[in-house]
């Protein structure tokens, strides 16, 4: 409690200078702004979202969702959308599969199965992600043979270097589509474009290498003696680490585990440099180059991205707090 003059005044002083600082930065800001919405109608720059509904008139070649370039820049954003969305998923997942393997086989006593672990880590992580996608398009993808000397996988997959075809549910009549090899080129089944899959292996692999690290630090970091006590009430090796080690591991491995979750989706943007018609080739990329609404394209592309970020930062804080929660 403020007793004394001089304390007062320099309350209120103190008050004053936050006050001005602020309207200082408003007034900039409204400035600003301002200046930008002049120059954007000096040059017809559209600032608003009338271009939403007009034809887009351009192809993509890989989309979840009916698309044609008869359909509309809002359709072309949507597609743009799924399709990052899907690698983010695919990421996510096998990142997570390998980067657990990694990390725990980095603390195996085999000396050859630890070592080989430590390598994947060290010459991963510190490579370039950009430099991984373009070694993975042009000097593996691209050098693959043509369609009729495609490599062939258990499950009628086949590999070659206009992508990768994999089997597919089929509506009619219901069953699987296998693609089949016909002509000059492979029918039925589902194809994954060069591109897609360039991207989400090299981001599989890139983010593995960190999730690695961080499995392999979360199970040093429970104490020993939680895996003597284990062994002391009768259970065996596989049973404290399942009951034990890992359970405590979780709590120190799920909040460094988002971040990379975060990093693998916004390094999926990298999907530019490829050609992958991923969220910002397609809409922060053509849409924007043709309608020239710099404004609302990018404003959008940037609030999908802190939207989706947010969502998956706070579904992995509510699965710390259950795990947190259960080892009380």
């Amino acid at each position: 409690m403020l007793t004394s003059p001089i304390e007062r005044g320099g309350a209120i002083r103190s008050a004053l200078v936050q006050i001005v600082f602020v309207m200082g930065l408003a007034f900039i800001a409204y400035e600003g702004a301002a200046a930008a919405l002049a120059h954007m109608r000096a040059h017809h720059i559209p600032f608003d979202f009338g271009f939403w509904d007009e034809r887009a008139g351009f192809d993509i070649d890989q989309h979840l969702i009916p698309y044609s370039f008869t359909s509309t820049y809002g359709r072309a954003f949507f597609v743009g959308l799924t399709n990052t969305l899907v690698v983010a998923a695919v990421g996510i997942v096998f990142a997570s599969l390998i980067g657990f393997a990694i990390g725990a086989a980095r603390l195996s006593h085999h000396l050859i199965v630890a070592k080989c672990a430590g390598a994947y880590v060290e010459a991963l992580r510190n490579v370039p992600l950009l430099l991984q996608i373009l070694f993975w398009y042009n000097a593996v993808l691209k050098a693959l043979p043509a369609p009729r000397a495609s490599l062939a996988f258990p499950g009628h997959i086949f590999l070659n270097n206009r992508g990768l075809f994999v089997p597919a549910p089929s509506v009619s009549p219901i069953g699987v589509s296998l693609p089949v090899f016909h002509g000059f080129n492979f029918t039925g089944g589902a194809k994954l474009s060069p591109e897609f899959v360039a991207l989400t292996l090299a981001l599989i692999l890139y983010t593995a290498a960190f999730i690695a690290e961080i499995v392999r630090a979360g199970i040093a970091g429970v104490p020993k003696g939680q895996g003597e006590a284990a062994a002391a009430l009768g259970l065996n090796a596989r049973q404290a680490r399942k009951y034990v080690i890992i359970p405590q591991a979780l709590r120190l491995i799920v909040p460094p585990l988002t971040s990379q979750y975060l990093n693998l989706f916004k390094n999926s943007s990298l999907a530019v440099f490829i050609g992958y018609p991923d969220l910002v080739q397609v809409f922060a990329g053509t849409v924007l180059n043709q309608t020239g609404a710099a404004v609302p394209v990018i404003a959008v592309t940037m609030a999908v991205y802190l939207f989706v970020s947010l969502i998956v930062a706070g579904a992995m804080n509510l699965y710390n707090r259950h795990i947190a929660g259960g080892a009380h």
